[in-house]
This record gives C-alpha cells, structure tokens and sequence, in this order.
C-alpha cells in the first residue's frame, strides 16, 4: 500500500491536507516500509478549498495520514478511494503509528 503523509514545511510534523505543501510518500508492504519520494503541492496565498491541488498529488496513493482534513477535502478522497487517518505529532511517530495498527489488524484473532 502506498501511504502520504501531509507536512510542515520543515517536513517534521504532520500537516492539515488542505495546507500542506509537501507530502512524504512511502510504500509499505505489510511488513517494511520504504521512502518513495517527496511531493509539492503549491498552494495560492488566501485562497480557499485548495485540497483538489493535494489530492493530484496523492492520487497513486492507498492511504493519506495528516493532522486534519476539511469538510469537504474528506468525502472528496474518500470518493476517490482513499483512506484517511487524522494525526498529529511528528511523522516517524505517526507512521509508525499507523504501521503499527495496520499490521496488528492482519494479526489472526485467537480465542
């Protein structure tokens, strides 16, 4: 699965999807995950609703992860197929996170 990740501009926090300018793309493959690329997204000082601009940039991914996501940016994605995780802190820590949750979801139930 491919996952983006929204971030300051110091690329160390997350980001609101709408705001970010940079996106950090990693693939992960159930067990690794690996640095893919870096992504710019440029936004227009004022203007409003830019997170069209965002989503070009996010469109070969599986997965966005960002600090927050508007009203109308989260239909949007989620119409576009993606899924979004909603959380802050800095990025390795929200990846990792994130990693972690998904391959606790593979993990069989045992009664």
């Amino acid at each position: 699965m491919r996952i983006a990740v929204a971030v300051s501009d110091d690329e160390k926090f997350t980001e609101h999807f709408g705001r970010a300018q940079k996106f950090l793309i990693y693939e992960f493959d159930g067990e690794e995950t690996e640095f893919l690329d870096r992504r710019e997204s440029k936004k227009m000082p004022g203007e409003k609703h830019q997170w069209g601009k965002s989503l070009k940039v996010v469109d070969d991914c599986d997965v966005v992860i960002c600090l927050q996501i508007g009203m109308t940016a989260k239909p949007g994605l989620k119409s576009a197929g993606k899924k979004i995780v909603e959380d802050e802190g800095p990025v390795e820590e929200v990846l990792s996170r994130f990693i972690k949750h998904e391959k606790f979801l593979k993990k069989p139930l045992n009664f």
